[in-house]
């Protein structure tokens, strides 16, 4: 039986994905427990920005030419640190929740740098 090839920027996008919905599966909740003043501005803000780049990545994955979806990926994700960093500073996010946020961030974000080399190795 013939199964089909996987190929490493087909692992990577997969990474990148699956990485990404365990971090919303935190964030999520963890966003909830903003104060209600936080909630309808910062908050809905948050969630919405994680939520874009899942919808990104995901259109990426099914795209021929996925190099402007991991570009607007990565602007998702450089408005949703500022935005987490904000609820840092005034102190919705805790430091230890913060720095975790922020790790995943940069893991994801490494995750789509090495997606958009191969995709550039592969048009290349």
């Amino acid at each position: 039986m013939n199964t089909p090839e996987i190929k490493n920027s087909d692992v990577r996008e997969l990474r990148a994905l699956t990485a990404w919905m365990e971090f919303l599966a935190w964030l999520l909740p963890t966003t909830e427990k903003f104060p209600k003043k936080a909630r309808l501005t910062l908050t809905n803000r948050i969630d919405n920005l994680a939520l874009d780049v899942a919808m990104t990545l995901t259109e990426g994955q099914y795209s021929k030419a996925p190099r402007g979806h991991i570009r607007e990926a990565n602007l998702l994700l450089t408005q949703l640190r500022l935005l987490l960093r904000l609820s840092h500073t005034l102190a919705f996010l805790p430091h230890k929740q913060y720095e975790y946020a922020s790790r995943k961030i940069d893991e994801v974000g490494r995750m789509l740098g090495a997606w958009g080399k191969a995709g550039e190795k592969a048009e290349g």
